[in-house]
């Protein structure tokens, strides 16, 4: 995970493992997030957003890390995306 080190001071989304989608700003490589909010995927309701705060993340959990465009993404009306959630990874 020596590549997360081009993240920090970013705001990133990361995906767990269990399909979980947290969207945050990462202060350090460790992934603490700050001002972070989960965004929960519904096929039959529109993206709910739900606040976290500071949130801590072992890496252990992780099963990917991208930076957002905060630019791009504020253009999204994420209330009117409907998709599957995620499936947790089994192995």
């Amino acid at each position: 995970m020596a590549s997360i080190e081009s993240y920090v001071d970013q705001t990133v989304q990361v995906i767990l493992q269990d399909g979980r989608i947290i969207v945050g700003y990462d202060q350090r490589t460790n992934l603490i997030l700050a001002d972070s909010v989960e965004r929960e995927y519904s096929a039959e309701q529109g993206v709910e957003m739900v606040p976290l705060g500071l949130y801590v993340i072992k890496g252990d959990n992780v099963a990917l890390v991208a930076e957002i465009d905060e630019e791009k993404d504020s253009t999204i009306n994420y209330s009117e995306i409907l998709a599957e959630p995620l499936p947790e990874i089994r192995y």
